[in-house]
């Protein structure tokens, strides 16, 4: 069966909050001002915080659950 340019399964959206992110950070010990600083961090070239990459990773599997049959 050929899928191609077919969606296979679709997620519900989640929002990444700053506590989302700064209780990721002392778990993980990531504690990059780019991450938990928003003052420092809206100086930068995102203009504020950023989600930890690993972060960003530990939430296909939620996002799995959801989309696949």
């Amino acid at each position: 069966m050929v899928q191609i340019g077919q969606e296979i399964g679709v997620s519900r959206w989640f929002e990444i909050s700053q506590e989302h992110i700064d209780t990721f950070a002392d778990v993980t010990e990531g504690l990059q001002f780019i991450q938990v600083d928003p003052d420092k961090a809206s100086g930068t070239l995102f203009g504020g915080t950023i989600a930890h990459g690993f972060l960003t990773l530990s939430m296909l599997s939620v996002m799995a659950e959801d989309a696949l049959p």
